[in-house]
């Protein structure tokens, strides 16, 4: 099956899951990602995603994903079901980010956490000297269309987890040309985590 095309996220994502590990990778889209972590990893995986056309394209895939959303909780999966949780490109959707963040630590052994960094140069330039919300590679959508209901940048994130006394076990940063090293909170486009509880 060809995929669309391929995005880095998703082969930084496929690096920290290790072959034949359970996943559970919630707000999976079209399940590109999925796909890709079932055909390359070995994996056995199953999505949540609330858009019904996006499931077809996942069935049609032959991948396994429920409907549901995520903001009514995980409360139908028991403790450790998973060796992964991804909440990729979704945490900043969610309404309840405390709520799946806590059930996902709590399905999953570990998570794989990726969002867009709000704190990129771009997004700053754009606030600052325009006075204006920024539209950007990783935060596309004007401020009347977004489905992100919150910002948050890399540092926020790490703050985040240290108050919540959630474990950093690897984190990786891509910009507009590869992967980033450097102060990745202004020069990443997109933050990646992996952690456990």
């Amino acid at each position: 099956m060809k995929l669309e095309s391929e995005r880095l996220d998703h082969r930084v994502i496929a690096g920290l899951i290790p072959p034949r590990s359970t996943v559970l990778d919630l707000g999976c889209g079209t399940g590109e990602l999925l796909y890709l972590l079932v055909r390359e990893k070995g994996v056995r995986g199953q999505g949540v995603e609330i858009d019904e056309q996006a499931i077809y394209k996942c069935v049609a895939k032959g991948l396994n994903v429920l409907h549901g959303d995520l903001d009514s909780g995980l409360s139908d999966y028991l403790d450790n079901s998973f060796d992964y949780v991804i909440l990729n490109q979704c945490l900043q959707q969610v309404r309840h980010v405390e709520t799946i963040f806590k059930d996902s630590l709590r399905v999953g052994k570990r998570v794989v956490v990726g969002f867009p960094n709000f704190a990129h140069y771009t997004a700053r330039l754009q606030l600052g000297l325009k006075g204006r919300a920024p539209v950007t590679a990783s935060l596309p959508y004007e401020w009347f269309d977004t489905p992100n209901l919150h910002f948050l940048s890399i540092a926020d994130f790490y703050e985040y987890c240290r108050k919540k006394g959630v474990k950093m076990e690897r984190a990786e940063f891509i910009g507009n040309r590869g992967l980033v090293r450097l102060l990745p909170n202004l020069f990443a486009e997109t933050g990646i985590f992996l952690i456990s509880g």
